[in-house]
């Protein structure tokens, strides 16, 4: 299957869940997530139509930005070191995994005078262990604390479900991120409008749609393996 054909199914799955949750197709994005993929099968999603790509490892995604900077805009959604932060802070549109403070002040440090980096806060709502993020209750304290940090713009939350063979099973991990998303919306933060939910992939963007997912990162549904 090409990516456009891919494409054309997510679009129709993206339509449904849209449909069943009263919500319009417009408000969700999708992500492209490339880091199994060649540059080639990069290019074609872009071709396809696709304006976000995604890249979870550096070297991935120093590759992906220097072949494509201009013709999409770039989401590190992977967990990201502190010290590797210089690499991408120039680059890369969007940060999926701020997490920590140390993070942030590396992220300001790095940015350039004239840009205000896209951030997500990343949120351990399903309690495993093995899943970066921070504990529901820890985020709002979290994000406050952003308010020091200018150059950084808390745009929404992040999430990862745990995989489930049913993904109906997942549902209440999204519905936490999306509850948790309200109260700090509601809190009229400048610096933190929290408008977004990045959450929800191959397996599951279906359920995460109905629950509020504004982004969705799909990798395998859309680009495939290589």
């Amino acid at each position: 299957m090409t990516v456009t054909n891919n494409l054309v199914q997510i679009q129709q799955t993206i339509k449904e869940a849209c449909s069943r949750s009263d919500r319009h197709t417009d408000k969700v994005t999708i992500i492209a997530v490339t880091k199994y993929v060649t540059l080639d099968k990069t290019k074609e999603a872009i071709e396809a139509g696709i304006h976000h790509i995604g890249e979870n490892r550096l070297e991935g995604a120093l590759e992906k930005w220097e072949a494509f900077h201009g013709q999409a805009e770039f989401h590190f959604i992977g967990s990201l070191q502190s010290k590797k932060a210089k690499h991408l802070v120039d680059k890369y549109d969007y940060i999926h995994s701020l997490d920590r403070l140390s993070l942030a002040k590396e992220l300001q440090k790095r940015c350039p005078d004239d840009k205000k980096l896209q951030c997500f806060v990343q949120v351990n709502t399903s309690g495993e262990t093995s899943k970066s993020g921070l504990a529901p209750e820890e985020t709002l304290d979290f994000i406050k604390k952003l308010e020091d940090y200018p150059s950084l713009k808390v745009i929404g939350l992040m999430t990862m479900a745990p995989y489930e063979e049913d993904p109906e099973h997942t549902r209440p991990v999204f519905r936490r991120l999306r509850e948790l998303r309200d109260e700090i919306h509601e809190l009229h933060l400048e610096h933190a409008p929290c408008e977004e939910l990045s959450m929800g992939m191959s397996n599951d963007f279906h359920i995460a749609i109905e629950e509020g997912a504004t982004f969705i990162r799909l990798g395998s549904t859309l680009v495939g393996h290589e």
